[in-house]
């Protein structure tokens, strides 16, 4: 399970960060994907989406993966999703 985190010190800390807002399931977490496949190991990535499933995709993103799902935290209805880049 995922802790609280500081959205905006994570998106700071984030070596690339994406704006996935208004895009509808699966567009989110396969966009997310394709940018992670791009970055290299222990790397972050900060995203925004405000689909209702992307906690949940994002989440089994991570655990079918080598990724880390560091935070994920919601704001006014926009999910802030911060994944940390596995080998």
């Amino acid at each position: 399970m995922t802790k609280p985190i500081d959205p905006a010190s994570q998106r700071q800390a984030a070596d690339v960060s994406l704006d996935l807002t208004g895009l509808k399931c699966p567009l989110p977490v396969l966009k997310a994907r394709r940018q992670v496949g791009m970055m290299a190991a222990g790397t972050g990535l900060a995203g925004t989406a405000d689909d209702p499933a992307a906690p949940l995709d994002f989440d089994h993103f991570c655990e079918t993966t080598s990724h880390r799902l560091i935070g994920n935290e919601t704001i006014a209805g926009v999910f802030h999703i911060f994944i940390k880049v596995g080998a």
